[in-house]
């Protein structure tokens, strides 16, 4: 799942008017936009689920709500901005600007995703050249509402590499009164010369009391405890947290550290249980959670092990690694080749027991 397709229960990034926790990015683009000197484009990234979607929409509302008019300036390259000193990034969402926004009916912004393949009606796995050519005439253009026009790209991640290039020549030669936004889960995967040309704005992971508090907005209905616990596996990402709740996550953290908490000797009957119940989920789902679950356990096996003393830390992390890696894989082929979810989840549990046993 991208962080940024959060569950039933959270509304999509463009009409989520909650943003908790990245004060500190919102500050930052209010204060280039406070100085009368925007950046062109910004490159908005951080870990999985945690608000870079959110945020490039709150700043697209928050530009052409407050942008003015082209009488006023002419844009956001080096020329003054209307005289304006907001302190917060917010927006009503009942404003007809807002309301146009998210509609899809503002003549003056463009939000470029993932389409869905005409032939089978499943998400592409890439954003297209097609769809980001749009985005040069889309800018080139006069405003229609007489302020800025604003890209939302999310995410620029999975842009292929000849959609990656229009970007590339948008970015090379920007248009005045235009604002480009790059969500970016892994800015590494981007060309150089996009991220150059982009100001980053880097958000952190969340919190787990302001998870919790997200937890309690957006899915109500769970217990505080569950939520706490959701809070505390979610490596501070809302958009992981909600999944998890969406997908019985909870149920099987807790399968899953309950048969853990058996090391260094498995309770094998309980072990084939979960085997059997991951097998029997055809969707596939439960099995991802549960690899994602396994995996940030032993992450956090090894970072405590790497804290015990200099004389045997290598030798005790050592083979900790070995596992981490060898069912990193194990996990990836089993998705890729087919493999039988029952007898993955064995091996894997059998190589922690024999970890935990050296």
């Amino acid at each position: 799942m991208s962080d940024e397709e959060l569950e039933e229960g959270a509304p999509p990034p463009i009409a989520n008017s909650v943003l908790l926790g990245q004060s500190e990015a919102e500050a930052r683009f209010l204060t280039a936009f406070n100085s009368g000197k925007i950046p062109h484009a910004w490159l908005i990234c951080g870990p999985n689920g945690i608000g870079k979607a959110t945020l490039a929409h709150r700043i697209a509302r928050f530009i052409l709500t407050h942008g003015g008019n082209a009488d006023e300036g002419p844009g956001l390259f080096g020329d003054d901005l209307p005289q304006t000193d907001p302190s917060s990034l917010a927006t009503d969402l009942a404003d007809p600007v807002c309301r146009r926004i998210i509609s899809g009916g503002h003549a003056d912004f463009l939000h470029i995703k993932r389409t869905d393949d005409e032939k089978t009606g499943k998400r592409r796995k890439e954003i297209r050249v097609d769809e980001v050519r749009a985005v040069g005439s889309f800018l080139s253009k006069t405003p229609a509402e007489g302020g800025w026009r604003v890209v939302v790209i999310d995410s620029a991640d999975e842009m292929n590499e000849n959609a990656a290039n229009a970007v590339l020549k948008v970015l090379e030669e920007p248009p005045k009164r235009a604002l480009l936004l790059l969500v970016s889960h892994n800015p590494g995967r981007l060309l150089p010369t996009i991220r150059s040309r982009c100001r980053r704005l880097l958000l952190k992971s969340l919190p787990e009391r302001t998870i919790a508090d997200l937890l309690a907005e957006f899915e109500p209905e769970l217990l505080p405890e569950d939520a706490t616990e959701l809070a505390q596996i979610s490596d501070g990402s809302i958009g992981r947290a909600l999944h998890l709740a969406g997908e019985g996550g909870l149920e099987i953290y807790r399968e899953i550290t309950g048969i853990l908490e058996s090391l260094p000797q498995l309770d094998i009957p309980r072990l084939h249980k979960l085997g059997d119940k991951l097998a029997r989920d055809n969707s596939g789902e439960l099995f991802d959670r549960s690899s994602e679950l396994i995996n940030g356990w032993l992450v956090n096996v090894i970072r405590n092990t790497a804290t015990v003393g200099q004389q045997s830390r290598q030798s005790s992390l050592d083979p900790w690694i070995e596992v981490w890696e060898n069912t990193g894989r194990l996990f990836s082929q089993a998705k890729g080749l087919n493999l039988d979810r029952k007898q993955v989840i064995l091996n894997t549990f059998l190589s922690i027991e024999g970890a935990a046993k050296n």
